[in-house]
């Protein structure tokens, strides 16, 4: 698991680095989440774990009368959002936890995140802050990994690793927290949501690409992500002979100047 802390130091600062793949990585989704939560009447937008702010700079390049709060607690990943959006007057980066946070004055119409709710220590409690915060019949859309089994790079690489371990369970902490859509249905209700709908959607997890895609997966994964962590939890011998299996691996996930893996995510949507 990552926790808040984890991305408060280390993690965050690899993530900030890496923003222009883990973008790349998300970019059939990144759209339809847009698709998704865009529409009339959308003024005040928070984006909940913006990270280097995909979703919050398109919301802000094509709301242009909207305003655009989003928030992380990875200062370092603020910081890429930040340079990223310098130019646009009416999108601002926070520092702070989503489960916690408020602006005097501001109460979004819309509540954005694309995979970053999934990590709160109690997701009832940040769900009811978030509605409380909100406007009268906001809206609230985010993206969540469905199960491992319907992700099988998660799978993959797990079993890759000296006892083929497998990803957290669904329900419980980690990427996967949020894969059971009855259990974050009650979440959703606990914390006073209604008209909640799960959509499924699947997308190309897009892992390398150009002249040697699987040469730049594999620097992409052994940077952030499920291999990365394995990799920091193995001896030199142990490490060099999992990047071996883990370049195979890719391999067989390479079409042409693409390395792409089935992705399965829920898109979320709830009413205040």
């Amino acid at each position: 698991m990552t926790d808040a802390s984890e991305w408060k130091g280390g993690v965050g600062r690899k993530w900030a680095n890496e923003w222009r793949r883990t973008d790349r990585s998300f970019s059939g989704l990144t759209e339809r989440l847009l698709g998704r939560a865009s529409g009339n009447g959308l003024f005040h937008v928070l984006d909940i774990g913006c990270g280097a702010g995909e979703l919050s700079l398109a919301i802000a390049r094509g709301h242009p009368q909207s305003q655009v709060i989003g928030i992380d607690i990875s200062e370092d990943l603020l910081s890429v959002a930040r340079v990223r959006g310098a130019h646009l007057g009416n999108v601002t980066f926070e520092h702070g936890d989503a489960a916690v946070w408020c602006k005097d004055s501001f109460r979004p119409d819309r509540l954005i995140s694309r995979h970053g709710v999934m990590f709160f220590p109690d997701p009832v409690a940040a769900f009811t802050h978030l509605h409380a915060i909100s406007a009268d019949n906001a809206g609230l859309f985010f993206s969540c990994f469905r199960s491992p089994a319907e992700n099988p790079w998660a799978n993959g690489i797990a079993s890759l690793q000296p006892g083929g371990k497998q990803p957290p369970p669904p329900g419980g902490p980690g990427p996967f927290a949020f894969a059971d859509k009855d259990h974050v249905h009650a979440i959703l209700n606990a914390a006073g949501w209604r008209e909640i709908e799960f959509e499924p959607f699947d997308y190309a997890y897009i892992a390398g690409y150009g002249d040697d895609p699987v040469e730049d997966a594999l620097e992409y994964l052994s940077t952030i992500g499920p291999a990365a962590r394995v990799m920091a939890e193995l001896g030199e011998t142990e490490k060099a002979a999992f990047i071996d299996r883990l370049r195979g691996y890719l391999h067989d996930h390479r079409s042409g100047k693409v390395v792409a893996f089935p992705g399965a995510a829920w898109i979320v949507s709830a009413m205040h």
